[in-house]
């Protein structure tokens, strides 16, 4: 067993087939959830783990070259709107319904407990080299 990093057998799985272009969804309780993409439900209760959480320890994992995210977090979650302009200065924010069917296309979709609206990004991966 790994003593460290991401202990979750399917998340840790399939980090490990990420590629090059590749998306994540990263989302609350929430965001709607489409067929296709490999769904990795985290989600325990209200709140946990946190979309804050989450997207910390995958930023521990994965190189990744830029972000989307929805433009209505701006006025409704300023908590989600500090966190990812802190780790993505140069966020992309587009209309919450264009991110839902941006998240169609994803690899993964990492589903959070966060219970607060617009707590959501898509995560494009880098390379490491």
């Amino acid at each position: 067993m790994k003593k460290a990093g991401i202990l979750n057998r399917h998340l840790a799985g399939a980090l490990a087939g990420l590629g090059h272009g590749d998306g994540v969804l990263v989302c609350d309780a929430g965001m709607p959830v489409p067929a296709g993409p490999l769904l990795v439900d985290l989600a325990f209760r209200a709140g946990v783990p946190s979309f804050a959480e989450v997207l910390e320890g995958l930023l521990d994992e994965l190189v990744i070259e830029g972000a989307t995210a929805a433009r209505e977090v701006r006025e409704v979650n300023p908590a989600a709107t500090r966190l990812l302009t802190r780790h993505f200065p140069a966020l992309e924010l587009v209309p919450h319904e264009e991110l839902k069917a941006l998240s169609a296309g994803a690899k993964l979709i990492v589903r959070t407990g966060e219970a607060r609206p617009y707590a959501n990004v898509l995560l494009h991966c880098g390379v490491f080299f």
